[in-house]
């Protein structure tokens, strides 16, 4: 019997290990360099997924070794070794992982799909099929066989805006756990995703996540301070033989729904019975036509509720299928919640009079994205809602077009343009069309009358910075749009530019904002606020790694934001000193204080959003807070985030609590609470409250294809709880059957507001 099964295996002994260390003090071991290659051959054989590679065309598939530690530290290697190994046929692409451990059990949060990447083992496989360091693919993996895929943008180089794992595609996996190692064997499909035949090198590097020993290592040696999935520090995937045309390659995806639904309130209730479909149409390999006919989104997992405090509107996640792949192009203009000419959420929904978020009915959708040729991007989108009485909304035609050309190594600079139209308007009617977003008031030379905007157009341009080794990063934009209310002042413009080293990260940006510019399809909340804006934003962080003790990484760090109105008025300030440190046991504290001016340009309402304003217009505030918060082990069964603050608050004080505590039930699922509560005392002419959020949720994953979560939401501030629970079989691979309940109820009483039940297929067929 060999001593060693592998070379991993011989690598991680402690004597290598310990010579291995040595050996690299003096330059003796070479890490993987970005830009290593990495060959790919077709596979002679049958490849079958059963995590067992015993076949020969992976014993001679070429391996990806050597990985190296990102996290704690970037000057080891990993305390266990992997092994990826890659393969293909006509239909497939076949990757392999060997994941060398111990014996103590991984840490899962559950056999649900799309995990959170950082709660949980896994390793994965992170694809630039297009070799623009740009855009591309992952699939990721944990011991227990759980999958995850997502598209990537920016390069990867943004952990906030990069990685989008609510894009859903069609693949197939096996792990098998041994007493020293698990292996993982996956197959996807080529029709699955986008890519270049005709190039011979793709970008590639694997990424493993530890989380019991919270060490993260990749394929390419990554500093510490960037992201081991970006691009900027990946492989060269090199196809020795091409890889297979596409050739046909159609997706359809038909649905049935049941559902009924009864309204108290109204007295009213309402059985259907509704179908539609999806399709995916490849034009090119790489430039793909989705269509959609009555789509429904009814399965979608509820928005989250939150206590906003704030002037602004909240910006609320997609998660709609239709909209995520290349969402990136349609959502590149301008700044991601702050503005943004274009936000998908705007199509398919709006508020009704109670200020209630509700469905409006999408009749069709088209939209063609991804590559034209090697340095290329084109985005067309076309959706088209029904009327809709009950909201006073006409139907509306929306329509994208985002056109981006790669320049430099991996910038861009793109074209786009947004229109919205109200199509059978006509003139304004107060018991026909007066939904609030398409009525304003303007002065006709006598008197202010209401208008209906019957259209609203935005074009820009944007320039896009990301060097090659992501130390520098930077934006540049100028938008304009039309309607049918104003002349002038109509323009947004904006930039910001980072710089981010191993010790430090530098920020600063700005924004510019006319009275008029108007967005409809978009979000820019500060034009609800303000009459307009030119604001700034400076940021810096210094970063410590200690080399020994509890603590992996301490940044304190700064903050200055600033606004003026256009007379020139400073409307708010905000100065903050922030202390960051997280430890090697996965464990994170931050404290920060902030020092807040504001010179309110409206009438405002901190108790009550719906109430007549205590806080006027023109009157100063200044205050201090402070913040601290808190997250635990995250290995551990028993976690809990919290997060205490409280301070002055405009001319009063305000406590915070929040926070979740969670069990996991591993592998199955955990029950956990989510708590939100606000103390607000202000003097007695502007009174006091006490706000309350509280989210009970059960998320149970029977099998890896049976799901159950049950989420109950109760928010005093705006009277309801609610209720949502949802069954989920997954019984073909992006095939579902939903079962579906919401209910929202009085908190008093307990009273039933309205109910609805909601039971719907979903089947992935490719022709």
């Amino acid at each position: 019997m060999p001593l060693f099964h592998s070379f991993a295996d011989f690598m991680n002994t402690h004597v290598v290990r310990s010579l291995l260390l040595l050996f690299m003090s003096f330059g003796l071991f070479a890490q993987n360099k970005p830009g290593s290659d990495l060959s790919i051959t077709k596979a002679k054989g049958v490849i079958k997924v059963d995590g067992i590679l015993e076949e020969e065309d992976w014993k001679a598939a070429v391996a990806a070794t050597n990985f190296f530690l990102n996290y704690p530290v970037d000057s080891l290697p990993p305390s266990f070794q992997t092994e990826a190994r890659l393969t293909f046929d006509d239909d497939f692409f076949y990757v392999s992982f060997v994941c060398y451990d111990d014996s103590k059990p991984s840490v899962v949060q559950s056999l649900r799909r799309d995990i959170q990447w950082e709660l949980n083992d896994n390793v994965g496989m992170y694809l630039d099929p297009f070799n623009d360091f740009t855009n591309g693919f992952y699939f990721t993996i944990t011991p227990y066989g759980v999958q995850s895929e997502g598209s990537m943008a920016y390069g990867g180089s943004d952990p906030e805006q990069s990685y989008n794992n609510n894009w859903d595609n069609k693949w197939y996996s096996a792990v098998t756990r041994h007493a020293d190692h698990w292996v993982a064997e996956i197959a996807i499909p080529f029709k699955s995703f986008r890519y270049n035949q005709s190039q011979p090198t793709w970008n590639v590097t694997f990424v493993r996540q530890d989380l019991k020993r919270n060490e993260v290592s990749s394929w390419i040696a990554t500093p510490i301070q960037f992201i081991p999935a970006s691009f900027a520090y990946s492989g060269k995937l090199q196809w020795l033989s091409p890889a297979p045309h596409a050739g046909t390659n159609i997706s359809l995806i038909p649905y049935g729904v049941t559902s009924l639904s009864k309204d108290n309130e109204k007295g009213t209730s309402e059985n259907l019975i509704t179908a539609g479909f999806d399709a995916k149409v490849a034009i090119t390999p790489s430039l793909n036509l989705d269509l959609t006919v009555n789509p429904d989104f009814s399965t979608v997992e509820v928005d989250r509720q939150v206590i906003n405090l704030t002037r602004f509107e909240f910006q609320f996640p997609e998660r709609r299928q239709f909209f995520l792949e290349n969402s990136d192009l349609f959502s590149a203009p301008g700044f991601t919640s702050i503005t943004q000419p274009f936000f998908s959420r705007r199509i398919g929904l709006a508020n009704d009079t109670s200020d209630n978020l509700v469905r409006v009915p999408i009749l069709y959708g088209a939209r063609v994205s991804g590559k034209l040729g090697s340095k290329w991007r084109v985005g067309l989108m076309n959706l088209q809602t029904k009327e809709t009485k009950s909201l006073g909304l006409p139907a509306q035609n929306y329509t994208v077009a985002v056109l981006q050309k790669q320049i430099l190594e991996r910038s861009n600079f793109d074209v786009f343009l947004v229109n919205k139209e109200s199509l059978g308007a006509g003139e304004y009617d107060p018991t026909k069309f007066y939904h609030e977003s398409l009525v304003k008031d303007v002065w006709n030379g006598s008197d202010t009358v209401p208008k209906l905007n019957v259209y609203n157009r935005v074009i820009g341009t944007d320039f896009n910075l990301i060097t090659a080794n992501n130390k520098w990063a930077g934006k540049a934009y100028y938008h304009y749009s039309f309607d049918n209310f104003s002349e002038k002042d109509r323009y947004s413009f904006g930039g910001f530019a980072s710089y981010n080293t191993r010790k430090v990260s530098l920020m600063s940006g700005f924004i510019g904002l006319g009275k008029n510019y108007n967005a409809e399809a978009g979000f820019v909340p500060n034009l609800a606020v303000y009459p307009g804006t030119l604001g700034g934003i400076m940021m810096a962080d210094y970063k410590i790694y200690p080399k020994s003790g509890p603590l992996v990484l301490m940044m304190p760090g700064v903050m200055f934001d600033t606004n003026y109105i256009p007379d020139g008025t400073m409307t708010d300030r905000t100065m903050a000193l922030r202390y960051s440190m997280n430890f090697r046991s996965t464990a994170a504290l931050t404290a920060s204080a902030r020092n807040i001016f504001q010179k309110l340009p409206a009438d405002f309402d901190v108790l009550d959003p719906e109430g007549e304003s205590i806080l006027l217009k023109g009157e100063e505030y200044q205050w201090n807070e402070v913040e601290i918060r808190y997250t635990s082990d995250t290995r551990k069964l028993f976690t809990y985030v919290i997060t205490l603050s409280g301070g002055e608050f405009y001319n009063g004080t305000r406590t915070n609590v929040g926070g979740t505590v969670s069990y996991r039930i591993q592998p199955y699922g955990s029950i956990s609470l989510t708590g939100d509560y606000n103390d607000i005392n202000l003097p007695p002419a502007y009174g006091s409250a006490k706000f309350l959020l509280l989210s009970p949720r059960v998320d149970f994953t029977l099998t890896d294809k049976l799901f159950l979560t049950t989420f109950v939401q109760y928010n005093d501030r705006y009277d309801n709880v609610n209720l949502n629970a949802r069954f989920q079989w997954r019984y073909k691979p992006a095939s579902d059957f939903f079962i579906v309940y919401t209910e929202n109820y009085l908190p008093q009483q307990l009273t039933s507001k309205n109910r609805a039940l909601v039971i719907k297929f979903t089947y992935w067929l490719n022709i």
